[in-house]
């Protein structure tokens, strides 16, 4: 996923001084757990709501697409990129930012680590029923109400490339397993020892990881040696939407080592809990597939096209919003 930070609306796009500048009290602001204990407010329905992007290209169009839902429902929003959740997440709290898309099983660790310490067992895991359970109790203390996951995931994920698959004859990363092909992987340097990458795949899957190549997530010159033969394998994600320009599949994860990263929105329940709202953010839900995301983010991140231009086609040709 691209890292470019491009949100452009019509309506206001906020800077990121405007947050800090807020949290010094220079405009009104809701509840934070820090600072106020645990949340007990009523859900709200503010009429005016400021949507979060972690801006990179893949948030951008959610937070475009979560906009455009909310207005043509009759909210009036802008939108606010903020890189660092270190800084939208307690923005969100307070009610700078009043809804965020998010990844259910990575959000739900970091406010488990928030909440417990860094040293705190994972509460993510593949089971995304399991999963949601633990984020709910975490964030409904802090004020945050989390919305229902839809079917697009945007989680790790395991390429090589198409002629590799065909030779080897590999659908799933069970049958790399089977085969025992050694390879060579592509990904950051924390793969060595996290569960979910070098490990997990021996262990799980039984397959023959020779070395881990630091090369990066998903990054081009980790696709590059995977496509030059100098790596096997490359580590990067469900919604990649650069693979066919390096010739790579992705092999499934048909034994779930990966946990239940879906796309949730998560909102500030006294200004952003309604039923308006989740009604709104849901009807996403019914359409919107890993695939879809997958593509969207090609248009931006290989099309040049801009994150609003492509969230609202999208949109209007699911019939969800008016061209």
């Amino acid at each position: 996923m691209s890292r470019r930070r491009r949100v452009a609306r019509g309506a206001a796009v906020v800077s990121l001084a405007v947050v800090v500048c807020a949290g010094l009290g220079g405009c009104a602001a809701g509840p934070s757990l820090e600072d106020q204990g645990a949340v007990t407010a009523p859900p709200g329905d503010s009429r005016q709501l400021t949507v979060g992007s972690a801006g990179f290209t893949e948030s951008d169009l959610l937070a475009q697409m979560y906009a455009l839902l909310l207005e043509e429902a009759g909210y009036g929003t802008k939108i606010l990129s903020v890189t660092n959740r270190e800084l939208y997440e307690p923005a969100l709290e307070r009610g700078q930012i009043d809804v965020v898309p998010e990844y259910a099983a990575t959000f739900a660790d970091w406010l488990n680590a928030k909440a417990h310490g860094a040293d705190a067992p994972t509460v993510g895991s593949p089971d995304l029923a399991a999963t949601m359970t633990a984020l709910r109790a975490l964030a409904g203390p802090r004020g945050l109400t989390v919305l229902d996951a839809g079917r697009a995931v945007d989680q790790n994920a395991f390429a090589v490339t198409a002629a590799f698959a065909a030779e080897h004859r590999l659908k799933t990363l069970s049958d790399l397993g089977a085969r025992g092909v050694p390879v060579r992987l592509a990904a950051g340097d924390e793969c060595v020892r996290r569960p979910y990458c070098a490990p997990g795949l021996r262990e799980v899957y039984g397959i023959d990881v020779t070395a881990v190549d630091p090369k990066g997530v998903g990054t081009t010159p980790a696709k590059q040696a995977v496509q030059n033969g100098e790596d096997q394998m490359v580590l990067t994600t469900t919604t990649d939407a650069t693979l066919d320009e390096f010739g790579l599949v992705l092999l499934a994860d048909d034994r779930n080592l990966q946990n239940a990263d879906h796309i949730v929105p998560v909102v500030n329940r006294a200004r952003a809990g309604s039923e308006g709202v989740t009604r709104a953010l849901s009807r996403l839900n019914t359409v919107l597939t890993t695939a879809d995301l997958a593509m969207l983010n090609e248009q931006v991140d290989s099309w040049r096209r801009l994150p609003e231009d492509v969230a609202r086609n999208y949109l209007a040709d699911k019939g969800l919003v008016r061209r």
